[in-house]
């Protein structure tokens, strides 16, 4: 506050000169203090420390303390999104991304066959490591964004992506044995062998097949 205004103060008109000083100066310091609750009330910039005051200010029932950090912020972030549309597919869809998996939503009436009315196929994709602690909290996050008449049906699919090369070799080989050549009615004093030998090489190169 600027130095030409008044300072609005809540001390009585018969306040002492201590009172009205202290009240200058406790004035003065707190002004310096830039207000923490902007920052501190947005789950992608609040400290990591205070995130789980966060969820419980908003109403987030299913925490994991041993969780990522990036997973954390976006449980809290979805949280009141997840409150509000509770019952509808962004409901469903919000409880799958605050796992950090890839939701694909249907309703009965959108399957082939159609489905039971009032349920859902929900199959949510990950490239992250997945188990049965993620996959039993990933049932209890849809339990608490669906609708009390709503069946679900769940499937979770992993995926990798990266580069895939696809490589083949092939050895070849042939064993020829050569005998002494016998001539019938020959008669030598000496031993005579005739012996023939064929090698070949063959050289393949095999390129990574296009996508």
């Amino acid at each position: 506050m600027s130095d030409s205004q008044p300072r609005p103060s809540l001390l009585p008109a018969n306040s002492s000169a201590l009172e009205r000083a202290l009240d200058i100066g406790f004035g003065a310091l707190l002004d310096r203090v830039a207000p923490p609750f902007p920052e501190l009330m947005n789950p992608t910039t609040t400290p990591s420390a205070f995130l789980p005051y966060l969820a419980a200010d908003r109403g987030v029932s299913e925490w994991s303390t041993d969780a990522a950090e990036a997973e954390k912020r976006l449980t809290v972030e979805l949280a009141w999104p997840t409150a509000r549309q509770a019952g509808t597919r962004l409901a469903l869809e919000n409880a799958a991304k605050g796992l950090r998996l890839m939701p694909e939503v249907r309703a009965w009436y959108e399957q082939t066959p159609v489905g039971q009315p009032y349920s859902f196929s929900v199959r949510a994709f990950t490239d992250q490591p997945y188990s049965e602690v993620i996959d039993a909290r990933l049932d209890r996050r849809l339990a608490d964004a669906k609708s009390e008449r709503d069946i679900l049906k769940i499937s979770v699919g992993l995926s990798a992506f990266g580069s895939h090369i696809v490589g083949a070799a092939t050895v070849c080989g042939e064993l020829t044995t050569v005998y002494p050549m016998v001539i019938e009615g020959l008669q030598a004093s000496g031993e005579a062998f005739i012996a023939a030998g064929l090698y070949s090489v063959e050289t393949s190169t095999i390129y990574p097949q296009g996508a």
